[in-house]
C-alpha cells in the first residue's frame, strides 16, 4: 500500500522469469436503521446469531457469489453500488465492536475486492501459463505481521510481507517490508514500498469486511487451512 492505498509491486514480465508450462507453473498451493451493539456487552458469536446480522451478511455473500472475486464487478457499476450498500449495512452492525484483537489473527481467503492490483494479477495469471489460486491475508496480531499472498497452484506464490500496528479498535496501520515471487525451484525478491491502514468494519467467526485508506473494499472468509511461508 502506498500512502494512498494498497500497493502490490509489479510482477516482472515473462521474459524476465523462468519458463512456465502447465506442469511447472510460476507459483505453492498453498446495511434502514440497525441496532448498535457495544463490544463490551456483545460477543462475536452472539452477534453472528442475530437474525438481522444473518440477513445482512447473507445478502452480502449472495451479491458477491457470482462476481469472480471482483472481476465481474469492475464492469458493472450497478452491482458495485449494491455490494457497497450491503457492506454498509454489515458495517453498521459491526459498529462499536473491537476487530483488532486476537480474533483478527488468521489465514483469511479473499471472496471479493475492489483492489485493482490484486484483480489485475488474478485476471492476467494466464500470461504465466497458470491461473491464480487462493488469495490470502495472513495476519498475526501478537507478532505484528501481515502477509498478502496470491497462490498459483501447484508450485508458486507471490507474497508481500508487512509489519502492523494496532491503531484503534478497528484500524490497523501497516508498512510493507519485502516481497517475494517464488516458483518451485527459484525465488525472486521484489522491492515493495509504502504504508497505509485498513479498517475491519465487521468480523465474526466466518467472515471479515474491510475498507482501506484508498476507499477499496475487501470481503474475506476464514480459510480452512493456515498458510505459512
Amino acid at each position: 500500500m502506498t500512502a494512498r492505498g494498497l500497493y502490490i509491486p509489479a510482477i516482472p514480465t515473462p521474459n524476465h522469469l523462468p519458463p512456465f508450462t502447465s506442469k511447472s507453473p510460476l507459483f505453492p498451493p498453498p446495511f434502514g436503521h440497525h441496532h448498535r451493539f457495544s463490544a463490551t456487552t456483545l460477543t462475536r458469536s452472539s452477534l453472528t446469531d442475530q437474525p438481522q446480522t444473518l440477513s445482512a451478511k447473507s445478502h452480502l455473500l449472495t451479491l458477491i457469489s457470482d462476481q469472480e472475486r471482483g472481476l465481474n464487478t469492475q464492469s458493472n457499476p450497478q452491482k458495485l453500488s449494491q455490494i457497497i450498500q450491503a457492506i454498509d449495512a454489515v458495517a453498521e452492525l459491526g459498529r462499536g465492536t473491537t476487530t483488532t484483537d486476537d480474533s483478527l489473527s488468521a489465514t483469511w481467503r479473499m471472496l471479493w475486492t475492489t483492489e485493482k492490483e490484486q484483480l489485475y494479477i488474478i485476471k492476467n495469471a494466464s500470461v504465466f501459463g497458470t491461473k491464480a489460486g487462493d488469495v490470502l491475508q495472513v495476519i498475526d496480531v501478537q507478532n505484528k505481521t501481515l502477509n498478502n499472498v496470491i497462490t498459483f497452484p501447484p508450485d508458486g506464490v507471490f507474497f508481500v510481507r508487512s509489519t502492523i500496528e494496532i491503531a484503534s479498535s478497528q484500524r490497523v496501520n501497516f508498512r510493507f517490508t519485502s516481497a517475494v515471487l517464488r516458483g518451485k525451484n527459484w525465488e525472486l525478491p521484489l522491492p515493495p514500498f509504502g504504508q497505509g491502514w485498513f479498517e475491519t468494519l465487521y468480523l465474526d467467526n466466518e467472515i471479515r469486511v474491510v475498507k482501506d485508506i484508498r476507499g477499496d473494499y475487501l470481503v474475506v472468509e476464514r480459510a480452512p487451512y493456515s498458510w505459512k511461508e
